[in-house]
């Protein structure tokens, strides 16, 4: 992976605003990105100063491990779920 794709994924995942939330698959298309996957590898190994918390599955369910908190701070964010599943349809960042 170049840096300047690191980088894009990166800047796109800081740039969702609160209260929204955005798909992997959503992230990899804006970053231009070969598979959502590249950007799961991305949050988990440099995502630490990142809105880890509003990238979701494509089905609005959030990070196996991490489901507890990341819905947690959706909901600090008036994002709410219904169960572990997050309504993509009403909160999806689209910019």
């Amino acid at each position: 992976m170049s840096e300047e794709l690191h980088e894009r994924v990166r800047e796109i995942i800081k740039s969702i605003p609160r209260g929204r939330v955005a798909s992997y698959g959503d992230i990899a298309a804006m970053a231009s990105a070969p598979t959502p996957r590249l950007v799961g590898r991305i949050l988990s190994e440099d995502g630490h100063d990142l809105p880890w918390h509003r990238v979701l599955r494509a089905n609005g369910t959030p990070a196996p491990g991490l489901a507890r908190r990341q819905l947690e701070l959706l909901r600090a964010e008036g994002v709410l779920a219904d169960g572990e599943k997050v309504s993509m349809r009403k909160y999806r960042w689209q910019p």
